[in-house]
């Protein structure tokens, strides 16, 4: 998904900058990026991080970026933050979301004979586009509120200027910004949990579709935020590091109510309580909590050397990772009946394998419990998922293997109570070898999450969004 960082200070802000920004490590897969503004002009450094982490990558270059202001970012896609010069003057972007219609944007860029530099992918950078959009106006503010409406899809953006940050969440606010300050300086995140350990405290939370302009004095609303929002339900279920909160709301207390959740509606006779690490821990601790039945972990995350397993973008490596990483304890395993909370099951071929080896360890039966309805539509929004297609889904598999190859009645199979959803979720447990699996419903999520549906997006479990 991606997560950035802004800061601006009445002194250097690199150190916090840098920090701030390494604190969205767990949003990232690809590349990590940081660049700051000094009286003589720019800087910036952009590394790749697939195989490393961010602040190893990254000491090195910080004698190079001093300045008071500064935006950094983790980025999932494509390498930032990138420079521009204008007629609005030079500035610098990071952007966070997913934009639908990027070639038609460019092809209109092409018909101005507007060039784009490729990544090297040979894709089209966002940010460079979100840039261009930006630049068809006589201002900062009108040229976001332009690439706002243009974009179709989601995107989020700090802006790096002469004058200071600007913060722009996106026009439903899909994704998250937060305004933090301390004394002599503000800063703007993806992520709260950025704030505690560098002094900020949370000031506010931006709307959908608002934008402010940061100083180190303080900052100044720019447009304000649009009625409707539809923030992503899964920052809360599995993106969202435990301390952060979005609207006010916590990560992790928003998992133990999804647990208790999935506890109230279960009847399963079982001798312990499991999370798959790291974040299905805290579904689990509120499902254990709920029905008072002990805690364990009969796997331990082994972290010193092995990363979040979906991190690389390569599947066999990401199966790799996920299967190497988890550690199996035979003594919590072997002669018991366990109950696992996992987040969510996207593909199921890393699930599949941890399942196998509790068996091989003893283990009675493995029951789980998914925090989350099952995923049955991809994500428009956000780049999550982008190297799968829709039927590696586990949800769209087992319906393709019902209807035979037909992708039909998705609508009826993401029905909680319906005879269609019984049978995709049994077809699921089947190849997952599981003694049981039961999903939460969607409801009893939207209720943990606390806020009214019409306010969360859903749109990966029962198709519903605005664009």
């Amino acid at each position: 998904m991606g997560g950035f960082f802004g800061n601006i200070s009445k002194e250097d802000c690199v150190k916090d900058l840098f920090y701030g920004t390494d604190y969205h490590s767990h949003l990232g897969t690809k590349r990590g990026g940081l660049a700051t503004k000094h009286s003589k002009g720019f800087a910036r450094s952009i590394h790749n991080i697939e195989n490393n982490y961010f602040r190893s990558k990254f000491e090195a270059d910080l004698p190079k970026l001093h300045g008071n202001k500064g935006i950094g970012v983790i980025s999932d896609y494509d390498a930032q933050p990138l420079i521009f010069g204008s007629h609005l003057g030079r500035f610098g972007i990071v952007t966070v979301g997913k934009i639908n219609n990027i070639e038609e944007l460019a092809k209109k860029a092409f018909r101005k004979k507007i060039h784009f530099y490729e990544t090297s992918g040979g894709d089209l950078s966002p940010s460079e586009i979100v840039a261009t959009l930006i630049c068809e106006e006589d201002s900062f503010e009108d040229g976001i509120e332009n690439a706002q409406e243009t974009i179709k899809g989601s995107c989020s953006l700090l802006l790096l200027t002469e004058d200071g940050i600007y913060a722009a969440r996106d026009k439903l606010g899909r994704t998250p910004i937060v305004i933090g300050k301390k004394e002599g300086s503000y800063a703007a995140t993806s992520e709260t949990s950025a704030f505690p350990n560098l002094g900020f405290e949370i000031d506010k939370y931006l709307g959908p579709g608002e934008i402010v302009l940061m100083t180190a004095d303080g900052y100044e609303q720019r447009k304000k935020p649009n009625e409707k929002m539809q923030i992503c339900a899964f920052l809360w279920v599995y993106y969202g590091f435990p301390a952060s909160s979005y609207e006010g709301i916590n990560v992790e207390f928003v998992r133990y109510r999804c647990g208790s959740a999935l506890a109230k509606n279960d009847d399963v006779e079982i001798d312990c309580v499991s999370g798959i690490p790291d974040s299905g821990i805290g579904h689990a601790l509120g499902y254990a909590n709920e029905k008072k039945i002990p805690y364990t972990r009969p796997f331990v995350k082994y972290t010193p050397t092995w990363p979040r397993s979906f991190m690389p973008q390569d599947q066999s490596i990401r199966d790799l990772v996920a299967r190497m990483k988890l550690i199996p304890v035979k003594e919590l395993i072997e002669g018991k009946k366990i109950l696992f909370c996992e987040d969510s099951i996207v593909r199921g071929t890393q699930l599949q394998d941890n399942v196998q080896g509790l068996f091989d360890y003893g283990a009675l039966e493995v029951h789980m419990r998914p925090a989350c309805p099952t995923l049955i539509y991809p994500c428009e929004f956000l780049n999550f998922s982008t190297s799968r297609s829709t039927l590696d889904l586990a949800g769209r598999k087992a319906i393709s293997e019902l209807e035979k190859g037909e992708d039909v009645f998705l609508d009826d199979y993401a029905k909680s109570n319906s005879e269609k959803n019984a049978a995709m979720v049994d077809r699921i447990r089947q190849r997952l070898k599981l003694t049981s699996l039961k999903y939460q419903k969607l409801e009893n999520l939207v209720k943990a999450i606390g806020l009214p549906k019409e306010k969360l997006c859903t749109h990966c479990w029962d198709g519903s969004s605005y664009y």
